[in-house]
């Protein structure tokens, strides 16, 4: 059975991190902080990452980290698991884009390096030509997958494409799981723009933001999903989506045990209810990420690309 957590992480540390003004039209999450040069603000969300990167080692985790390169411009190039994902097969997918300076991220001496660190890439699925297209399907924000049941969750937006879906869903041999997910913008019901920001699938357990899927039977069929595949589900609000409480990832650290990783925001949102039912499986990581957060609008998973693939 294919596992479902892995011990190797991805990261791209930032060097001229700022707010994407081509990806604020449609998440809601990213906030304008008043008072900040442009200096701060990349020396908060560098000294946030790094902070993380420890955080992360200490468990056990190995952290592949990537600076960044001042050009072009890439100010999201520190959320990676939107334009690559890496599998068990030795596959890799590289994904469509809706922000077009977000389609700078995608960069072949990544791939490079991670084969000279003795990982084995068999093959590269491309199926960015879709972003010509205006279609586009973000990685693992857009897809939350239940890598042992061939499961993978997409609430459908401007950045998660039906079509695109099922193209994805054919070459790498999943079950897509379809819904609406929405938030509340100024008193209106919109989409949520990421699958990752509202759930989170790990290897016993789901967290899930169920009243934002607001079709009831899109809302049944995707618990339903999820109970029958054996994950105990753990409800979150929307007040805690806005928290980034759904933006989770489960990690193996040393000795393969399992960590549920968020950021400081999303761990004091959580209820003690909630904190137990995670760490009857795991324990918690969390880390300060509010000016990645703020003017990012992405958390901790953001920020993590798992890599699965082989070793040589």
């Amino acid at each position: 059975m294919a596992k479902q957590i892995t011990n190797n992480i991805l990261m791209i540390r930032p060097v001229a991190f700022r707010m994407n003004e081509q990806t604020a039209v449609n998440n809601y999450y990213q906030k304008v902080l008043e008072g900040l040069s442009t200096n701060q603000i990349q020396a908060n969300a560098l000294q946030e990452f790094d902070d993380y990167v420890d955080k992360l080692s200490a468990i056990g985790v190995n952290v592949i980290v990537i600076n960044d390169t001042a050009n072009p411009s890439t100010p999201d190039s520190i959320f990676p698991n939107n334009w690559v994902s890496f599998h068990e097969s030795g596959r890799v997918g590289l994904y469509p884009m809706f922000a077009k300076n977000r389609r700078l991220e995608r960069r072949q001496d990544i791939l490079n390096f991670l084969v000279q660190q003795g990982f084995k890439i068999k093959e590269i699925i491309e199926i960015t030509d879709y972003e010509k297209e205006g279609k586009n399907l973000e990685g693992t924000g857009s897809l939350i997958l239940d890598r042992e049941n061939k499961l993978a969750y997409a609430a459908l937006s401007e950045r998660t494409n039906q079509e695109v879906l099922d193209v994805f869903s054919e070459k790498f041999g999943y079950q897509p799981v379809v819904f609406h997910s929405n938030q509340t913008v100024n008193g209106v019901r919109l989409p949520i723009y990421h699958t990752n920001v509202m759930m989170c699938v790990a290897n016993k357990f789901a967290i899930i933001c169920a009243d934002s899927i607001d079709e009831a039977t899109e809302k049944e069929n995707t618990l339903n999903a999820l109970i029958d595949s054996g994950k105990e589900v753990i409800e979150i609000t929307e007040e805690q989506v806005n928290r980034f409480a759904g933006n989770m990832l489960q990690v193996a650290g040393a000795n393969n045990r399992p960590y549920l990783i968020m950021s400081t925001a999303a761990f004091t949102s959580l209820t003690p209810q909630q904190i137990n039912k995670i760490e009857n499986y795991c324990p918690i990581v969390h880390s300060s990420l509010d000016t990645i957060e703020a003017l990012g609008g992405g958390s901790a998973r953001c920020m993590m690309a798992e890599v699965f693939l082989p070793k040589k």
